[in-house]
């Protein structure tokens, strides 16, 4: 059994700051990809950004230069800081993981989301 939970949502002011993290737990053997994504209202899922290790992290157009995303291996732990924020960043945002675990003595790979955290940008 694995687990992805996030924390860190709220409500800020346009141009405020808010930094949300995303702490894996369970059988754990490895982790490859860890990511965040957000739905608004109305909207699809979007991507907004991902990290591997040893591979430069990925932003969408929208966040590049605002967002940074780092995380934590050895506390299978994933971050996003986010700066300038602005209305249009008001979403639910969702925590992804793509993680292999352990099953009775064998290996699942296998793609894993939190349960969500709200984020509101007030104007």
């Amino acid at each position: 059994q694995v687990n992805l939970v996030e924390s860190g949502g709220g409500l800020v002011q346009a141009g405020g700051s808010l930094r949300l993290s995303c702490a894996a737990s369970g059988s754990i053997f490895s982790i490859k990809t860890m990511g965040w994504y957000r739905q608004a209202p109305g909207n699809q899922r979007e991507l907004v950004a991902t990290i591997t290790s040893g591979v430069r992290p990925g932003y969408a157009d929208s966040v590049k230069g605002r967002f940074t995303i780092s995380r934590d291996n050895a506390k299978n732990t994933v971050f996003l800081q986010m700066n300038s924020m602005k209305p249009e960043d008001t979403a639910v945002y969702y925590c992804n993981a793509d993680i292999v675990a352990r099953y009775s003595g064998s290996y699942r790979r296998s793609d894993y989301w939190g349960q969500g955290t709200q984020v509101t940008v007030s104007s």
